[in-house]
């Protein structure tokens, strides 16, 4: 696996028609949670071409609840149909008292919440018989916790066996919004157990004050540069596209996955020469 991107329908011809080396592709298994018709069969046709990664946004890790137990049947039943490569969810929640919200919230970094999160994660790597990888979140506020963010997601780590997302332009969101600096947080992030890193564009509001993890633009050049800066400290990690608005033509998306793909390229070759 290379540079991937994120499937959409309006994409699924040209996804299946593509040769691209390295390329695959991830889907929100949310979508794909039906008996069947033509979005499992469009699925079925691209996953004997590419890898494919499944990407919850719906578990609700990080909330009050336990995980839905129909929820993780569902993703269960996706997971042994496509043997994805990757399955991810996030440090967030989005479920209270069997009410679903349509975003991805932040939680408090305390030692209670760390509880209640791996007690969350474990039981949902139980059911659906995979590793998690657990993506750090775009913030807005600061909830003022016990303890750092990338503590956290380590301690998740060390307890759970989980996995970790890196996504590159929540880091920048982050930083931005919270006035931090994103090569420190690197500094401090459990880089070893990164299992893919994600690119996004992000976009201001009105007043230009704060940044948004829109999805909706082209990658910025500060998400380009934290990304060289990453993998080379990590060597080449799967990397996916993700853009959900403002969807681009296929070639103006691949030409991003293709940016990406040679970037990784070049890391593979520093790493071996290195070795």
């Amino acid at each position: 696996m290379g540079a991937g991107i994120g499937l959409k329908p309006a994409h699924y011809r040209a996804a299946l028609e593509s040769d691209a080396p390295g390329l695959w592709v991830e889907v929100h298994p949310e979508n794909y949670m039906v008996s069947g018709g033509p979005r499992l069969t469009w699925l079925d046709a691209i996953a004997q071409r590419h890898p494919v990664s499944l990407h919850g946004v719906s578990l609700s890790l990080g909330g009050a609840d336990r995980p839905d137990p129909d929820h993780l049947k569902a993703l269960r039943g996706l997971i042994d149909r496509y043997r994805p490569a990757l399955v991810s969810e996030h440090l967030a929640w989005c479920r209270y008292d069997g009410i679903y919200y349509g975003d991805l919230l932040p939680l408090p970094y305390t030692s209670g919440a760390l509880d209640r999160f791996c007690d969350h994660v474990d039981e949902a790597q139980a059911a659906l018989g995979r590793t998690l990888l657990i993506e750090n979140p775009s913030l807005y506020v600061d909830l003022k916790g016990d303890m750092m963010e990338t503590d956290f997601l380590a301690e998740a780590v060390r307890r759970t066996g989980c996995g970790l997302l890196l996504d590159l332009n929540n880091v920048i969101v982050t930083a931005v919004n919270l006035t931090r600096d994103a090569s420190a947080y690197l500094n401090t992030f459990p880089l070893d157990a990164v299992g893919e890193i994600h690119l996004a564009g992000h976009e201001a509001d009105p007043d230009g004050s704060l940044l948004i993890d829109t999805h909706g633009a082209p990658i910025n050049e500060a998400v380009w540069t934290l990304y060289r800066e990453t993998l080379a400290r990590t060597g080449p990690v799967p990397t996916l596209i993700e853009r959900d608005n403002n969807l681009p033509p296929f070639s103006e998306l691949m030409a991003e996955r293709d940016m990406a793909q040679a970037i990784l390229e070049r890391a593979e070759e520093a790493a071996l020469a290195d070795a």
